[in-house]
């Protein structure tokens, strides 16, 4: 049994939500990777404005070249509301669907969102990592929580986002002169890790290659341009 068939997702209450988080955070891992990340996964969500329904896509390219090798495709309908720091209870399931029809297994996943860089340190990328004993790594637009000092305008430059003295994620200038990108370990990876694989999956926009990847399969999802499944190409 995983950790995510332990909960009824489609039927917890915030309250239980909560509690499931503090459960879950004890379970956290930041560990290093065993090995060099030579496959990485980038997984995003479109929503129907309005409608019940989820569009949710996994995508698996290579490193260094970050050729797409395969991607995965569901739709499905969302029963959690929109609650800001209870994300991954709304997301996780679709998510969690498309996981389970990959075939090729990356070496770390990237979820639009956060890891530890959370309030209980439960961001959607350490919530998934846990779930899937996957490491996992949190790159969101927009800071959730933290302080930190603006980096360097050069691509590469960082700094950390930290909460009381305790570094909770790193502050990226993934693109010279643009607005930073805010990444954390989710599960099973480092700080160190964490730039490194993001650094990896760069191309030459602002967000990870696996990030826009995905995006834009799931908005073709939403738009049906695409059918759900697996691919390979």
């Amino acid at each position: 049994m995983t950790e995510g068939q332990k909960y009824d997702y489609e039927n917890v209450t915030p309250k239980q939500a909560i509690e499931i988080q503090k459960d879950l955070r004890s379970r956290i891992a930041l560990t290093p990777l065993d090995r060099e990340a030579g496959i990485i996964a980038g997984a995003d969500l479109s929503f129907d404005r309005g409608s019940p329904v989820v569009h949710a896509g996994i995508v698996i390219l290579s490193v260094p070249e970050l050729e797409l090798k395969a991607h995965s495709l569901v739709s499905a309908h969302v029963e959690f509301p929109y609650i800001p720091g209870l994300l991954a209870f709304r997301e996780l399931p679709a998510l969690m669907k498309a996981w389970s029809q990959c075939e090729c297994i990356p070496d770390v996943l990237i979820l639009d969102g956060h890891g530890i860089a959370h309030p209980r340190r439960m961001g959607l990328a350490t919530h998934f990592g846990i779930v899937a004993d996957k490491p996992t790594i949190g790159c969101a637009k927009n800071v959730l929580m933290g302080d930190y000092q603006e980096p360097a305008p050069e691509k590469g430059a960082y700094s950390e986002l930290r909460e009381n003295g305790e570094q909770i994620g790193i502050v990226l200038r993934s693109r010279s002169n643009v607005n930073p990108i805010f990444i954390s370990p989710g599960h099973r990876v480092t700080f160190e890790d964490t730039y490194r694989v993001i650094m990896q999956a760069l191309g030459t926009y602002k967000l990870p290659e696996t990030t826009r990847q995905a995006h834009r399969l799931v908005n073709e999802l939403r738009r049906g341009d695409i059918q759900p499944g697996y691919a390979e190409y």
